[in-house]
């Protein structure tokens, strides 16, 4: 059933991806972006996140960002091994409690040093953690989709010169009733070239 739903989830995603076809007119220069430029363009990113979905980092590798796969694996083998190692101890925990408080005689308890209420406050605490572990995995394997689609579509984004912000200090002097004053502050300057 969640297989399903998440087959369903997935087509639905892939299929808004590509919502327009149009072209776009920016600023004032009317420099246009035909129709198959920005299909390559989005094309490019639904490309990285597929592949990423299905095996994490290959959209890195798609986007050649190689440094950030060790990284993806590296948080999803952290939380891969948090999560073994804390559902072993729950397990464990899990079978000692319904050891200690069945009505067979036959059965006995492997952690006999505890009491009944450690035995379940243990098994608790090993169950949370080996949640968050979840947790963190399915964030992980998202953020490896995420920065896959984004970094793709970041590709083809101008970062030259052409544009440049410059700060600089801004004085001024103006006349109130009481005399001269005097006013401090930045100046914010965006230059197009």
């Amino acid at each position: 059933m969640i297989r399903t739903i998440t087959i369903i989830i997935f087509l639905f995603f892939i299929h808004s991806v590509s919502a327009q076809n149009d072209t776009i007119v920016l600023g004032k220069d009317t420099t246009t972006q035909t129709k198959s430029e920005k299909k390559a363009i989005y094309s490019n990113a639904r490309k990285a996140s597929i592949m990423s979905a299905i095996l994490p980092g290959l959209g890195q590798a798609y986007n050649k960002k190689y440094w950030k796969i060790p990284i993806v694996y590296a948080g999803l083998g952290g939380f891969g091994y948090m999560f073994l190692t804390n559902n072993k101890q729950y397990n464990l925990y899990r079978t000692n409690v319904r050891a200690y408080y069945d009505e067979d005689s036959t059965t006995i308890p492997s952690l006999n040093n505890f009491s009944g209420e450690q035995l379940q406050t243990q098994k608790l605490y090993y169950r949370k953690f080996r949640d968050f572990a979840v947790i963190g995995f399915g964030i992980i394997y998202l953020i490896n989709i995420i920065d896959a689609n984004v970094d793709a579509h970041l590709r083809s984004f101008d970062v030259s010169d052409d544009v440049s912000l410059h700060i600089d200090p801004w004085q001024s002097t103006y006349k109130t009733s009481s005399g001269y004053r005097m006013a401090t502050g930045l100046s914010f300057k965006l230059y197009f070239k």
